[in-house]
């Protein structure tokens, strides 16, 4: 019986449910919202993927790696999608289809529409949150143990470039996937509490269920609402920082996060495995080296795309917009990638770890990237900058706060926490 992707290349157009079928079967298909990501962000299908029509030609062939994946474009009636079809076939694309009736259709089907950007990454934060009971302190209670000097790491596990916009104040920078790596240098006593922040709530939630998970042998706690509960208490924040984590694990942390991967149902591939996934032409095949910048600059396995491990949880709607592909993950050490792939896996992904493949010659390339948005487009994130309005923070918070009954009423995210 042909699959549901294989019918929609019969089909001019797809419906909404038969879009919706095809998430629920986990069949690959890349549902692309063509409009600028400002407007993507007031509302759009849970795995919609932002793409917006004028950067087709700068994005696709990095994002959507099979020509003949199927592809279904929408917009809100802005008559975007034509031309979006045209640059896309121009690109060799072959199974190009419109959302029947556009967004308007999957809202009047009764179907959700979720708000902001990378939001089922989001969603899933909240859900092992609120299945796991991840333990957080208000922003009053972690200034209260800074200023009495408490035996407490404060580590920071947004990008850098975050960071040193703005962090907590005598807070140490150790982006998302790092934490595991580093949390016995950054907190090598194991009466340290270790207080895990970002900027909101979704990479703070996944960065100390990461400890745990891995099993630290320190308390570890979320700063509860990040740098936006920080700013909103009405703390004062530091800008400009340049602390960055050293690499040195906790005893047994390497496999400890092996078992994690192990729990999440991550399997393990070499390389000559890699090979035959690759040559499977019927199936995408995403590749990312989750380690940090300069460790792949210095030299990465051939094919595989830099992608930092808890931005790739965090964003992997961009990274990743064909909802149903494989994705395989490399890392030297081994842990970085453990524990990507652990949670990618509890999202939903069919998701391996490649071991070996770095005995032989490597590549010595920066990473690619893309080209930054228009500012006049680009979606400006509630917790961005210094001049973040507190309504706006604290609508933000609530929104997220929503997201668990919003995935159930949804419906098909497919999610399970280990």
């Amino acid at each position: 019986m042909p699959s549901v992707a294989q019918n929609l290349m019969s089909l001019r157009s797809v419906t909404p449910s038969q879009v919706r079928r095809a998430f629920l079967l986990r069949d690959e298909i890349a549902l692309l919202d063509v409009r600028h990501e400002a407007d993507f962000a007031t509302g759009h299908p849970l795995f919609a993927a932002n793409m917006a029509a004028e950067r087709i030609v700068l994005e696709a062939e990095m994002r959507l790696p099979r020509k003949d994946v199927p592809i279904v474009l929408y917009d809100a009636g802005e008559g975007l999608v034509p031309k979006a079809s045209e640059t896309l076939a121009a690109l060799g694309y072959t199974n190009v289809r419109e959302l029947q009736g556009g967004l308007k259709a999957w809202r009047d089907a009764g179907f959700e529409l979720f708000q902001d950007v990378n939001s089922y990454a989001k969603a899933f934060g909240e859900l092992v949150e609120s299945r796991r009971h991840t333990p957080s302190l208000p922003a009053d209670d972690v200034a209260a143990l800074i200023a009495s000097g408490a035996n407490i790491a404060v580590l920071d596990v947004r990008r850098f470039d975050e960071y040193a916009t703005m962090n907590i104040p005598g807070s140490v920078s150790v982006p998302g996937a790092e934490l595991v790596l580093r949390a016995g240098k950054a907190a090598p006593d194991p009466e340290t509490t270790i207080v895990v922040n970002c900027a909101g709530r979704t990479r703070s939630i996944i960065g100390t269920q990461s400890l745990i998970n891995a099993g630290v042998p320190n308390k570890v706690v979320a700063l509860r609402n990040g740098t936006i509960g920080w700013t909103l208490a009405k703390h004062a924040l530091e800008h400009d920082a340049d602390r960055r984590g050293a690499v040195g694990a906790f005893e047994n942390a390497s496999a400890n996060a092996r078992d994690v991967a192990y729990r999440a149902g991550v399997r393990r591939i070499g390389v000559g495995d890699l090979g035959v996934l690759q040559a499977q032409q019927n199936r995408t095949l995403y590749r990312f080296d989750v380690r940090d910048e300069a460790e792949y600059t210095a030299g990465h396995i051939a094919g595989f795309r830099h992608y930092a491990g808890g931005q790739l949880v965090q964003e992997i709607d961009v990274a990743a917009p064909v909802r149903g592909a494989r994705i395989v993950l490399t890392d030297n050490l081994g842990i970085r990638a453990d524990m990507t792939a652990s949670w990618l896996a509890q999202m939903g992904w069919d998701v391996y770890l490649l071991e070996g493949g770095y005995e032989g010659p490597l590549e010595v390339t920066p990473p690619l990237t893309m080209p930054k948005p228009d500012p006049a487009h680009r979606y400006r994130r509630p917790y961005e900058g210094t001049d973040a309005s507190p309504a706006k923070m604290q609508a933000y918070l609530d929104w997220e706060f929503g997201l668990v009954e919003q995935l159930r009423r949804d419906g098909t995210h497919g999610f399970f926490v280990i």
